[in-house]
């Protein structure tokens, strides 16, 4: 990795000027007892932790748990943006191997592991006497988790990884070939998640909040089989989670958004912000500043959400998403409303114009926006529930979770589909879902339509009406791909993987370009030179965001991002 290869030669330039320099004193022959080396710092159960603080650090990093997040969430059918913003190279599919998120991310993803890497190695060989307990598997589990972590983001982002398992020492060990995902998966991720699973704890103690467990360990294990179409495998390992009663889904589902209910019950593998404890400025990498510690701040609320005059339209809802959460039905009889319109995951994620509530302390119409296309803002992982405007230096102190138990209910009602066919299970978990958001149910529609529930991905605006189905295994799948994943999930880091995993982003994409294209041929109609009408009150203009990616998406080249130039150009084994 160019980090490495920076650090090789930084190592390799020191060592020329101690050999060349002052010799006949032999001055620099003298070991500096106060210095801290490899081989004097890797030796006890707090020098071990402490390296594994930075680990978890690189977690920080905005392209993999903050706001650079953005362009990826670009990509797939539930964000559009503006021709003028930087995301839309990504929503329009024209980004390049040098383009600055697909190095960012890559770079900050091979950090992580390297810093892995260091405990891994060194713990192997470190004194059992210097550990209490269980600390030293503790450790190397933990290690071990943020590794496969880290591994399977690049894998799964990049279509495969350069597989280093150690500190590479030589330029023979950096320049290692492209290896597949099955191949990442069965060397690293598989093993190094089974020992995480064998040996971290079902929970820590509360000064130990935030660390991973094995409930972490055996969510990802699964995510990995079920990406893998290993299906008994991955039913076995969601059905472990579900059934070991560590988790439940909280009450209100904007716990899971905001700062206020963090690491909550319904939280599986989450990575802590603080926009008070050495922030960074905007939201810098603290980690790596000498003079500084402690938990950075994300970007996030500010990639996704508002300025001081109006709505930031850097990444928007598409209208696809924005109707999905209308046809979100409430239902009346759930106790959890309480005089609600919309669904409640409806009103913790995006804002339209006919939303509920205050928006950044003000009623939603005084706010500014919505017009010139834009039918909905996005409020998940934003502070529009706390602040008046978002922190101008760009900083949010609101953890984001990477795995949650609604996720892991629905992958596991997909695996238990794809394994069995048992929808009946899947709609079980499906439904628990839906019930928390306050929304009507799968089962509740069946029952009024004699077994059969209505296709809510279908834009009532377009085609006027939604057909129902028979429950089966093919309709109950299109549901989870469709309405369920993207409603309850959105803008948590999942969707493009979802869509590229099932082979279906040229036919979404199809879809709602047809979509965009019956809108703006129907303009007068849907009254967008006035005040719109419902359910998505467009004004002025139809927003194209399936313009260009509907003609430019090409599975070979878009569904992964490609290896980053600067790995093409430093390593000369790399497998094109």
């Amino acid at each position: 990795m160019k980090i490495s290869k920076i650090h090789l030669t930084i190592a390799t330039l020191v060592t020329i000027l101690i050999l060349t320099s002052c010799n006949e004193d032999r001055f620099f022959d003298q070991e500096n007892p106060n210095s801290i080396t490899s081989e004097t710092f890797w030796k006890t159960e707090q020098q071990f932790n402490s390296g594994l603080t930075t680990v978890y650090g690189a977690l920080q990093f905005q392209s993999i748990s903050g706001g650079e997040l953005q362009f990826e969430m670009a990509l797939g059918d539930i964000a559009g943006s503006e021709s003028w913003y930087r995301p839309t190279a990504f929503r329009n599919l024209t980004y390049t191997d040098a383009t600055y998120y697909v190095t960012d991310k890559w770079n900050e993803l091979y950090i992580g592991i390297f810093r892995a890497n260091q405990i891994i190695e060194f713990i192997e060989k470190a004194d059992e006497s210097n550990f209490t307990g269980d600390s030293k598997a503790q450790i190397e589990a933990q290690a071990k988790f943020l590794r496969a972590f880290f591994y399977f983001q690049v894998a799964n982002t990049y279509g495969g990884a350069i597989i280093h398992t150690g500190i590479p020492k030589t330029e023979e060990e950096l320049n290692k070939p492209m290896s597949t995902i099955a191949d990442v998966n069965s060397s690293i991720i598989i093993p190094d998640l089974l020992f995480a699973q064998n040996n971290l704890p079902r929970t820590w103690g509360a000064d130990d909040t935030g660390r991973v467990t094995w409930g972490a360990a055996t969510s990802l294990l699964g995510k990995v089989y079920l990406y893998a179409k290993d299906w008994p495998n991955a039913v076995t390992q969601f059905k472990n989670v579900v059934e070991s009663d560590l988790y439940q889904l909280t009450p209100n589902v904007m716990d899971n958004y905001t700062d206020e209910n963090e690491f909550n019950s319904e939280s599986i593998f989450e990575v802590a912000y603080s926009a008070e404890l050495s922030p960074g400025v905007p939201g810098g990498n603290v980690d790596d500043t000498p003079s500084n510690s402690g938990a950075e701040a994300s970007t996030m609320a500010t990639a996704l959400g508002q300025l001081s005059f109006g709505a930031y339209n850097t990444l928007l809802p598409t209208y696809y998403l924005h109707e999905l959460f209308t046809n979100d039905e409430v239902d009346l009889t759930n106790p959890i409303n309480d005089g609600n319109t919309w669904s409640k995951r409806m009103n913790s994620s995006i804002v339209p114009i006919n939303g509920e509530g205050l928006y950044y302390g003000l009623e939603i119409g005084e706010k500014g926006g919505w017009a010139f296309g834009q039918s909905a803002y996005i409020k998940k992982f934003t502070n529009w529930y706390s602040l008046k405007a978002e922190d101008s230096r760009n900083r949010s102190g609101i953890n984001f979770r990477h795995i949650r138990l609604a996720d892991v209910y629905l992958m596991y009602a997909e695996a238990v589909i794809n394994n069995s066919s048992d929808f009946a299970t899947a709609i079980t978990y499906i439904d628990l879902v839906r019930s928390r958001a306050g929304v009507k149910t799968l089962q509740q529609y069946m029952d009024e339509n004699g077994g059969m529930f209505p296709q809510l991905h279908i834009s009532k605006q377009v085609h006027g009406t939604q057909p129902l189905v028979t429950a089966s295994p093919s309709s109950v799948m299109t549901h989870i791909q469709r309405v369920e994943r993207p409603l309850e999930l959105c803008y948590e880091g999942h969707r493009w993987k979802d869509l590229v995993r099932w082979g279906i982003v040229k036919d979404v994409f199809t879809e709602l370009r047809a979509d965009e294209v019956w809108r703006t041929e129907n303009k007068t109609a849907l009254a967008i030179d006035d005040n719109g009408i419902a359910p998505l009150f467009i004004k002025e203009r139809i927003r194209p965001d399936f313009f260009l990616a509907v003609d430019n998406y090409d599975s070979t080249t878009h569904d992964y991002f490609p290896v980053p130039a600067q790995e093409l150009q430093t390593n000369d084994n790399f497998n094109n």
